[in-house]
């Protein structure tokens, strides 16, 4: 019995019944709204997720333009602040430029007079150290000072067979 039924039932399927249609071949019938309805859904869903794609961008997007906006504050502040550095950093430096004191002009006179008395109009600098009896630091501070009252009327240039040494030579006019 068991061996009938096994029959039929594989007969079953293999029989085409009469007037059967396979569902892919059937027909339908759609009104025109019907259809537009379904194109619009099938549109809407497969739009749905470039459209929650594009809200995610223009937030990040909005969140990249205020990062922008106060970092371009940021340079703002810098730059003025460099700026007021800057004009702080001449100032300080204008107010620690001094003029030549009595001490510096009288050196400068010095040396002035000494070279004009010598025959070559030119001495070394260990020459007008002892002359003026100073340091290497105060000679410079004086030659300096000669140097920036009359300017073109003194020149440095080394000693031809010491590169070591310097004289200072008065040019002539």
């Amino acid at each position: 019995m068991i061996d009938v039924v096994d029959t039929r039932i594989k007969a079953f399927g293999k029989t085409p019944k009469a007037n059967f249609v396979s569902p892919s071949e059937q027909l339908i019938t759609l009104t025109i709204g019907q259809l537009q309805e379904l194109v619009t859904r099938a549109v809407e869903k497969a739009l749905q997720p470039l459209q929650d794609q594009l809200s995610d961008m223009e937030a990040t997007i909005t969140g990249l333009e205020a990062k922008v906006t106060t970092l371009e504050s940021t340079q703002d502040t810098q730059a003025e602040n460099s700026f007021i550095q800057l004009r702080l950093i001449g100032q300080l430096r204008e107010a620690t430029k001094k003029e030549p004191g009595k001490t510096e002009t009288s050196r400068a006179d010095k040396i002035e007079k000494y070279l004009a008395s010598r025959p070559d109009h030119r001495a070394t600098f260990e020459t007008l150290k002892g002359n003026l009896g100073v340091d290497k630091a105060r000679l410079h501070e004086a030659i300096k000072t000669l140097m920036k009252g009359s300017p073109g009327q003194y020149g440095i240039i080394r000693v031809p067979g010491d590169k070591r040494k310097r004289v200072l030579v008065m040019l002539p006019k």
